[in-house]
């Protein structure tokens, strides 16, 4: 399948190690940063970029590495995609910000367009841009709660969904996402995810008893008339790239309707095209009543979406919503340019290739003597859960070896996971066969040196 990036010559697709790395320019620049950027910044990989273009990250010593992140789930066209930046240098050449809510302009119009035009369903729609993927989440729950009268909102076990006030209580992780911030907001709950790999009676059990498990929660201890959403990751993100199970999303989905709730998909991290589908939920054949959209919405630029029912979405009034910086025009210039390559060089059908090479080669790491526990995901969302080989127990200092020998051979990958113990990989939609295959290549090793 050709791509764009065969015409990124200037930035050759390669795998490339000058030095090791982390190299000596990038560990002076990172010993600069002590005195200067708040500790709380954590680094997956200490190297400075230099610059990136599709699918590989150049640093400041001169290093080319495959990248298997894609800024968590942002650059799914690729870093510096042309389109996307030919659109953001017109747009800031005419204007670089209005707020929209003093004066408007038609980029923020045309996404809310293209936006309801994607998501699931043939039923009005409408959209709210905003800045950042919790921003989104906290706007979701404003609107279910204006819109039903209802204040309770349910989410699940390993679920993440933001580091603000209310996105930390959403957020089910402690450390290092919540740990020392409380006291949180009120009238958040959880019920448990159907992680099938640690269901305690079976993975064939997880959608059926997991379900049982949020209507008992939402009928016998809070009361559905108190409820205002049912807020669900389709593939879980931070907690450990956890697919939910068939038929569990749909169940919920006519749960919530039977009961007057709101069903909201978070599709920030699963969303536009990066599961196979233009958004996760749409493997189940669920219509949510509102997601939330993100990451990979503009290429790199930041800019997040609430997009649903018009009905619900009209709920709030006006000045309800907004923010200084809420569809940024260079932004939506960014986003259009990204639909348009999501769509143009159907790189959801690109995410389910990538399945298809890298799955195959991941479940092979899989034996009674390997780290590799189990292999999920879809589409270009895959990830490894890494146990102590013959159990399920949890091999965090295993991973992070696992990772760190990925990154000394140049290819950046991420870890996740309740436990810490989840390889995840994002790579690029864009990246060519040829480069996933050394990073896979580099991957097998990796885990391979550990076992």
């Amino acid at each position: 399948m050709t791509t764009t990036l065969d015409t990124l010559i200037d930035v050759p697709q390669q795998r490339l190690l000058r030095t090791a790395v982390p190299g000596p320019r990038s560990r002076e620049l990172h010993g600069r940063r002590a005195s200067a950027v708040a500790d709380g910044f954590g680094v997956v990989l200490p190297v400075f970029v230099e610059r990136a273009a599709g699918a590989v990250i150049v640093d400041v010593d001169g290093n080319q590495l495959i990248d298997l992140a894609s800024g968590i789930a942002v650059t799914s066209v690729g870093a510096s995609h042309p389109r996307v930046a030919e659109a953001v240098a017109a747009q800031a050449r005419a204007a670089t910000h209005t707020c929209f809510m003093v004066t408007e302009y038609d980029g923020f119009v045309e996404v809310c367009e293209a936006l309801t035009r994607l998501a699931p369903g043939s039923h009005a729609k409408k959209a709210a841009l905003f800045t950042t993927g919790a921003e989104a989440v906290e706007n979701a729950v404003k609107i279910a709660r204006s819109a039903t009268g209802r204040q309770a909102v349910v989410t699940l076990g390993h679920a993440y969904h933001g580091r603000t006030l209310l996105t930390m209580a959403m957020t089910a992780k402690n450390t290092p996402y919540k740990d020392g911030f409380g006291p949180f907001a009120p009238e958040v709950y959880r019920a448990p995810s159907p992680y099938a790999y640690r269901w305690p009676t079976g993975p064939e059990n997880a959608a059926t008893e997991a379900f049982e498990a949020l209507t008992e929660l939402v009928t016998k201890q809070l009361g559905a008339h108190n409820v205002a959403a049912i807020v669900v990751e389709p593939v879980q993100g931070e907690g450990g790239f956890i697919p939910m199970p068939a038929g569990y999303l749909a169940s919920v989905a006519a749960f919530a309707k039977e009961h007057g709730i709101l069903f909201v998909a978070d599709e920030i991290q699963s969303g536009m095209g990066r599961t196979g589908a233009m958004f996760a939920v749409e493997h189940d054949g669920v219509v949510p009543d509102l997601m939330t959209v993100a990451k990979a919405l503009a290429g790199g630029m930041p800019l997040s979406a609430v997009v649903g029912r018009a009905e619900i979405m009209d709920a709030v009034a006006p000045g309800g919503l907004g923010g200084t910086y809420a569809g940024n025009p260079v932004a939506c210039a960014a986003a259009l340019a990204a639909i348009g390559v999501i769509e143009d060089e159907d790189l959801v059908g690109r995410a389910r290739h990538i399945e298809s090479v890298a799955r195959p080669r991941l479940e092979s790491l899989r034996g009674p003597s390997s780290p590799v526990g189990d292999v999920r995901g879809r589409g270009a969302m895959l990830a490894m859960e890494i146990v102590r080989p013959g159990t399920r127990e949890p091999e965090p200092l295993t991973t992070k070896a696992i990772a760190q020998a990925c990154h000394a051979e140049g290819v950046l990958v991420l870890t996740c996971g309740t436990f810490d113990n989840v390889i995840r990989l994002l790579p690029p939609l864009v990246i060519s066969d040829r480069l996933l295959t050394d990073a896979l290549d580099v991957v097998e090793r990796a885990v391979r040196s550990v076992a």
